[in-house]
């Protein structure tokens, strides 16, 4: 065991700060932040890159699991123990769990031909990560986020989408110019508008297909319904209007997973 980082503002510490705060630095470094025993159980099993972090001890082992990540942890190079007020120095959750790492962005490819899930600029961390969640439940071979869309490794969509980024192949920063060249494998792009006369289900999801969901308040852009072949909409009783879009995208993305499994009927 190394020395206990006791210093809040400990290289490890602001680094991780760092990597938590600015996108920029994700970017440059390629890395991103998770915390918790359920993220670092995930991270483990799916052999990620863990490049540095801290952990606290005395909280990991108040549970079976939280001591087996300990456990793992230790054989760690480049993860240090901490203090409890150092953990929560550097955690971005209000009841931190005793182990906060930096992890190398996976690097993924997809290895079917099947939905590709295309976020048009969504903006909430929340709808993209339960989206990201939603797309690996339901076996997606790809996701697919427009420029504008909410950074896929900020602490919130981290969270939210709950160890999908160790499996999930994840293309950010595409412009609609570049998305054909990504697409050209579908045999359908649709587009899901809350007017469309097409309902979801009516789609043949079997076949090699693109699902594109739009921005929370301005729905999908006009590059984006220029490129689409058909549009869908999910049919709702009169007094709704629209749906969440990581709802929206949820219900529709199992419906396509029921068809690949069990037949379009």
């Amino acid at each position: 065991m190394g020395v206990v980082i006791t210093n809040p503002k400990n290289p490890t510490v602001k680094h991780l700060r760092s990597l938590m705060a600015n996108r920029k630095a994700r970017r440059h470094e390629r890395l991103f932040v998770i915390e918790g025993v359920r993220a670092v159980e995930e991270a483990l099993r799916s052999h990620a890159q863990i490049a540095f972090g801290v952990y606290n001890a005395e909280q990991l082992a108040d549970s079976e699991r939280g001591r087996a990540v300990l456990a793992a942890l230790r054989e760690q190079r480049g993860v240090q123990p901490a203090s409890p007020e150092v953990i929560a120095a550097v955690s971005d959750t209000v009841t931190p769990q005793g182990v906060v790492l930096a992890v190398g962005w996976p690097a993924l490819t997809p290895q079917r031909r099947g939905i590709t899930l295309v976020l048009d600029a969504l903006q909430d961390p929340g709808n993209v990560g339960t989206l990201l969640r939603a797309a690996e439940a339901t076996a997606v071979a790809q996701v697919i986020c427009i420029s504008g869309t909410a950074d896929v490794y900020s602490p919130k969509v981290v969270r939210a989408a709950m160890g999908a980024h160790f499996r999930l192949p994840i293309v950010q920063d595409v412009s609609w110019e570049q998305a054909p060249a990504l697409l050209a494998d579908a045999d359908h792009i649709y587009a899901a508008v809350p007017d469309a006369t097409m309902p979801y289900y009516a789609a043949d999801w079997r076949q090699p297909a693109a699902l594109i969901i739009g921005n929370e308040a301005n729905g999908i852009s006009a590059a984006g319904l220029a490129l689409a072949t058909k549009r869908i909409s999910i049919p709702m009783a009169a007094p709704v209007e629209s749906l969440n879009a990581a709802v929206a995208g949820s219900v529709i993305l199992f419906e396509a997973y029921r068809q690949r499994r069990l037949g379009r009927s």
